[in-house]
């Protein structure tokens, strides 16, 4: 049996639905090819050892019968929640050591919290002999995701787990991969590292105040999910971007858009893009930009004059695997 395993799980951008996919709409979403990867050791010590320099946690340890309990760093929370969820389903026979390293700034909303609790569930499941299914993983890892926040969605989950482009709904109800071999995206970053469940629950608010408003603004989105579903199967990326566009104004009517959010996207669509919105929760992390290669520089050009950083990312990335 293996004692040292090192797995790898790719970042995420929603692509179209957000906010509505936690009210059980679809959504769309792609991996991405920056990866997080971790390395996890069976030891002799019974604790947990965590070294996640990228988050500042540098030599944590805890017992495994306290997994869960007592204090926990920001930084730990979702690795030390994944090993006490996969201990208490299927056993742990020994101490583990994980090591984390990142492709990506935590800063940038691409999931590294997620894609680290995918990166160590599948790898106790290698070390232990049991080898998951990517469903099962997805359930477990989607388990600790409702534990540390205490609600999501698992798109996050979904795409650190299977890869790809899918077709999403809450809880993996709907998981269906899209065939797409290709998807021109510029992603600009806006400088400001976003509170996911802090802007789920202003948006939760206004739904409280006006619930038909707000649920109207969800079945709208919906819409724009299925027509964009059918147009990337095409690539008819014209369509696609109107799509994005039209989106964003939803997001925007829900306040989750800023002004410097606002300033690159349309800073991107002025420099010739298909179409440009934020991706993710909103107040900062983001933008997506649809974009003829004629236009790529063009595009980023404008992203950066208007006070946004580009990243460069690939999109349709390979989802969890191991590394040699």
């Amino acid at each position: 049996m293996k004692k040292i395993i090192t797995i790898s799980a790719p970042g995420q951008l929603m692509l179209l639905g957000e906010h509505s996919v936690v009210y059980n709409r679809p959504c769309l979403v792609t991996a991405v090819d920056q990866r997080m990867r971790a390395t996890v050791e069976l030891i002799e010590n019974p604790e947990l050892q965590l070294d996640a320099p990228d988050v500042k946690v540098i030599g944590y340890k805890k017992s495994l019968e306290e997994l869960g309990n007592g204090g926990m760093p920001k930084g730990a929370k979702f690795v030390e929640i994944a090993v006490r969820n996969f201990s208490e389903k299927y056993g742990l026979k020994s101490g583990i050591k994980v090591t984390t390293k990142s492709e990506f700034s935590s800063l940038f909303g691409f999931g590294s919290s997620s894609a680290s609790t995918v990166c160590v569930t599948k790898a106790l499941s290698e070390l232990s002999g049991i080898k998951l299914s990517q469903k099962a993983i997805f359930e477990l890892a989607y388990k600790t995701v409702l534990d540390v926040q205490g609600k999501g969605s698992g798109f996050d989950i979904a795409a650190a787990v299977y890869g790809g482009i899918l077709y999403y709904v809450i809880g993996g109800k709907v998981l269906q991969p899209l065939q797409i071999d290709s998807l021109p995206l510029i992603v600009g970053y806006s400088g400001v590292k976003a509170d996911t469940v802090t802007l789920i629950n202003a948006v939760k608010e206004k739904a409280d105040k006006y619930p038909q408003v707000i649920d109207g603004i969800y079945t709208e989105i919906e819409t724009v999910v299925e027509f964009a579903k059918k147009s990337l199967k095409k690539k008819d990326w014209q369509s696609v971007g109107e799509l994005m566009n039209i989106n964003q104004g939803y997001l925007s009517s829900l306040g989750v858009s800023t002004k410097k959010i606002s300033a690159m996207i349309y800073s991107a669509r002025n420099a010739g893009a298909y179409g440009a919105k934020l991706s993710g929760a909103g107040g900062g992390d983001c933008i997506i930009v649809l974009t003829p290669a004629t236009k790529k520089r063009a595009v980023e050009k404008a992203i950066i004059q208007a006070g946004g950083e580009v990243i460069q990312v690939k999109a349709n990335a390979e989802g969890a695997r191991i590394e040699k």
